[in-house]
């Protein structure tokens, strides 16, 4: 089922995506996992590696339209109209992005100029589209719904930030190479599920496909007791099982004798103070609202190394309204770059007067 110039040429100018590598499942029922659909699809050999971009629910049929994105050009003669899931069930449609789109840039520069000779933007398109109540399979139904797809795949790299799979963690002690520290693992799968607006379902998904070996094991347990535990369960199992057994107290012990290295940038230092004072708050060593003054406390009592920059950056005057970690860093490294640049310009200026 390939897509129509117009259509096709639309969707491309407002994603601004390769359309030879991307095409539209139709029909997919919504309790398919991403793995499940992305096995499916790969089973047509033309597309060889398949990743799901997104999905949005039909309301009328209650099954899905899914964007996929493969990793080389799709080739219309070789694509079939149909998929079967491997699963079993009814017949998925296939929609190309390719051959129809002949001319994209030709097709953008037109309708821009059209746009700004009616005074309306793509916004008012689509608006004009959806003001009359379209069929199912209609090109209309078609460019509101793969284009809600489309813009949500191209959102700023930032906002997928979420999304991107989480590192290997076994467990094992050292930490095999190829694998994440229990810290840094437990860091993005918090991240993760903090900020992606993916279900509890696939979150949990998520974090169970980045395990092997005894961490594995752990949540296997987790889901025997509780197949319904949350993401978060899942994680505090983990930190529970290889984490430190130090208390929130004796955290914050540690976190105040921390001190600023031979040689360690003032900034480095404040990283390493600020990943020991965030394991300080989750155990409960201290209140969220105390935070600030905490870490300048002890950067001002720690940075044995950078006495004048303490005082470029009147930190001891500010302790009873600190700056917050990253207004605190960004200050930080502009004075080091200001440090290194008059550095250089004074190693150039006695070596001038060397040669002279």
């Amino acid at each position: 089922l390939a897509l129509t110039q117009p259509l096709a040429q639309l969707l491309t100018y407002k994603a601004g995506i390769d359309p030879n590598r991307a095409f539209v499942l139709h029909d997919v029922p919504s309790d398919f996992d991403l793995s499940d659909i992305e096995e499916t699809a790969q089973s047509v050999k033309a597309f060889g590696r398949v990743k799901v971009r997104d999905r949005l629910r039909d309301t009328q049929t209650g099954n899905n339209l899914v964007l996929c994105e493969c990793r080389q050009a799709t080739q219309p003669d070789r694509i079939p109209p149909h998929v079967q899931p491997l699963n079993g069930g009814p017949v998925w449609k296939i929609s190309l992005l390719t051959e129809s789109v002949r001319s994209v840039d030709d097709f953008s520069a037109k309708l821009k100029k059209l746009m700004v000779e009616e005074g309306k933007t793509i916004d008012d398109v689509s608006a004009l589209l959806s003001t009359e109540t379209p069929q199912e399979n209609s090109p209309e139904s078609i460019i509101r719904a793969v284009g809600d797809l489309l813009a949500k795949t191209m959102r700023p790299t930032g906002e997928n930030t979420a999304s991107r799979r989480l590192r290997i963690f076994s467990g094992h002690s050292p930490t095999p190479a190829g694998e994440e520290s229990l810290d840094s693992w437990v860091e993005q799968a918090r991240l993760m599920i903090e900020e992606c607006d993916c279900s509890e379902r696939e979150k949990r998904r998520r974090v169970v496909e980045s395990l092997k070996g005894p961490a594995l094991e752990i949540i296997q347990a987790v889901r025997r007791d509780n197949p319904d535990a949350s993401p978060e369960s899942y994680v505090e199992s983990l930190e529970s099982a290889f984490g430190s057994l130090e208390s929130g107290e004796d955290l914050y012990l540690a976190f105040r004798s921390l001190g600023q290295q031979r040689g360690e940038k003032l900034s480095d230092f404040l990283r390493r103070l600020e990943r020991s004072l965030t394991k300080v708050v989750q155990r409960g060593g201290l209140p969220s609202h105390r935070v600030d003054r905490a870490r300048i406390d002890q950067l001002i009592r720690g940075a044995t190394e950078s006495e004048i920059m303490l005082l470029q950056l009147r930190l001891r005057e500010r302790k009873e309204e600190p700056p917050a970690f990253l207004k605190l860093l960004s200050e930080i490294r502009e004075e080091e770059d200001h440090a290194r640049v008059r550095h250089e310009s004074n190693t150039t200026v006695r070596q001038l007067k060397a040669e002279i």
